[in-house]
């Protein structure tokens, strides 16, 4: 069977955060669907936003990802 053939995927919503780095942020997600879901296969970044602290700086990146998994 040729990759991608027969497969189905599902895609869901998830919100990654880190005081770090946009980078940090996208692999804590990850890491954590990680946990609860099998097979992931890919990310997509829906969109980036952050908190900015009283002294003017970033102190959290937030991701918002899809990620997907293949269905069993």
């Amino acid at each position: 069977m040729t990759y991608g053939q027969g497969r189905t995927y599902k895609k869901v919503e998830i919100v990654g955060t880190s005081s770090l780095s946009i980078e940090d942020a996208i692999q804590q997600a990850v890491s954590r669907a990680q946990k609860s879901l099998e097979k992931l296969s890919w990310f997509e970044v829906q969109d980036v936003r952050g908190h900015i602290g009283d002294d003017g700086k970033v102190n959290e990146y937030q991701v918002v990802l899809k990620v997907s998994f293949e269905l069993k």
